[in-house]
């Protein structure tokens, strides 16, 4: 791994935490949580097989 990777996700973990504690303001429960994390992954996903479908 070079020294910019290792930046990479040192970088990567530190957009984690920030948004792990943005949510974790909310103080809403675990399965809110869950529910939301699996909606938004799910928005994304769909996102990207849309662009890459486009993109063919």
């Amino acid at each position: 791994m070079t020294d910019l990777g290792a930046v990479q996700i040192v970088v990567l973990l530190g957009w984690l935490i920030l948004a792990g504690s943005a949510i974790a303001s909310y103080r809403l429960g675990w399965k809110e949580n869950v529910r939301m994390g699996l909606t938004w992954a799910g928005i994304f996903i769909a996102v990207a097989l849309a662009f890459s479908l486009v993109a063919r």
